[in-house]
């Protein structure tokens, strides 16, 4: 109920939510929800540094996108599991924008395997991508940021762990939730908060067993599928300065758990 609250609160005041000048670092940013957060933070205004590590060709779509805004974007492949890359990355964001406002850390894996079968390397794969790239990435993005906001995509696996295949993916979302209350007491002048999506529309959902998104959509509330859209709206209102008092916050953007 409170995202909805925020979502329609967005939709009323949205034209409000300027951006101008402003730049953004949306990491995972070539699908799904990542792009739909880069579109919408463009639209606000805001120049944005889009991230990918695999999916070059989708970032350079997304960046077409961009420029029919009138805003400025640039495309930067990094794996945010790894420091060093990392540290390029913001190298290149620092010499084309010389400054950095918004943050989303949205890259994640999962790969979905039963206990019996998930090998250590695997979990670590999910874990340091999904968590340990999130600590990289806010690390040195507060070293570029006076002020601003920081916003971790988490997910309510955090708190559901609604299948036991992706203990590994559940453990690392619900350690983003923790990071997040951490950060934001580690760096005073930036606001950090998060946000548990559940379900949404993305691409691996179309290929989901019909039978399953069913069940799925027989647990939530409002009993259907969230819109990348949906979380994108909820991003561009906590990096506003109509949420200039929400710090170390999660919000849920579910449907609703029955």
């Amino acid at each position: 109920m409170l995202a909805f609250f925020f979502f329609i609160l967005y939709n009323l005041v949205g034209v409000d939510f300027m951006f101008k000048g402003e730049v953004a670092l949306v990491t995972g940013a070539s699908r799904g929800i990542g792009r739909s957060i880069v579109i919408e933070l463009a639209k606000l205004g805001c120049n944005v540094v889009i991230n990918y590590n695999h999916s070059k060709d989708s970032a350079l779509n997304v960046l077409d996108e961009v420029n029919k805004l009138g805003v400025e974007g640039i495309v930067v492949k990094a794996d945010i599991s790894k420091e060093n890359e990392v540290k390029e990355m913001f190298q290149i964001i620092k010499s084309k924008f010389n400054r950095l406002d918004i943050v989303v850390n949205n890259a994640g894996i999962a790969i979905d395997n039963y206990l019996e079968n998930k090998s250590v390397d695997e979990f670590r794969k999910v874990i340091d991508t999904n968590l340990v790239g999130t600590f990289i990435v806010s690390k040195y993005a507060s070293k570029y940021m006076h002020k601003g906001s920081i916003i971790n995509i988490a997910s309510n696996n955090a708190y559901e762990c609604h299948e036991l295949f992706s203990m590994d993916y559940d453990a690392s979302k619900a350690g983003i939730i923790s990071l997040t209350r951490n950060l934001a007491s580690s760096l005073p002048n930036i606001r950090v908060n998060a946000i548990a999506p559940g379900w949404i529309n993305t691409d691996p959902v179309k290929s989901m067993n019909p039978d399953i998104i069913k069940d799925e959509k027989d647990k939530i509330i409002m009993n259907r599928f969230g819109e990348p859209l949906e979380v994108a709206s909820v991003v561009c209102f906590l990096a506003s300065d109509k949420a200039s008092y929400i710090n170390g916050s999660v919000i849920r953007v579910d449907g609703g758990i029955k």
